[in-house]
């Protein structure tokens, strides 16, 4: 499976999969005009990537960061970031070791990082979190 990689914009963030390291990078700012466009193939990729995990095509072995490190998302993005960790959430069912979930947020941000809270609870995750 080829790794997905989304450049920034000044309303989008950078998108970095990499299969190869095992390291699934979401990071900057998410406002998209339309979310549903921006974060359609981020979905459908790590669907896919689910179903490789599901499929054993994918090692128990080979561990998997995700990290999460958003400046801003509005709540339109939120839903999709849910649909992200939804996902997460059955990859972790399908490999029983090594995933691990990274919520990064500036230490003076506690929304942000009260967002990352909700979002472990409300996904029924371990998140490991960072401050910078």
């Amino acid at each position: 499976m080829d790794s997905l990689k989304i450049e920034p914009t000044e309303y989008s963030p950078t998108v970095d999969f990499n299969v190869s390291t095992g390291r699934f990078v979401i990071s900057g700012e998410s406002r998209p005009e339309n979310c549903g466009k921006f974060y359609a193939p981020i979905v459908t990729w790590l669907g896919k990537f689910q179903e490789e995990v599901a499929e054993k095509k994918v090692s128990a072995n080979t561990p998997l960061n995700f990290i999460f490190k958003f400046d801003y998302f509005n709540s339109t993005s939120a839903k999709f970031i849910m649909n992200l960790l939804q996902l997460i959430k059955k990859i972790e069912a399908a490999k029983t070791n090594n995933l691990k979930i990274e919520w990064h947020y500036d230490e003076m941000d506690e929304d942000m990082m009260d967002a990352g809270k909700e979002f472990c609870e409300a996904a029924e995750l371990n998140f490991e979190f960072i401050s910078y």
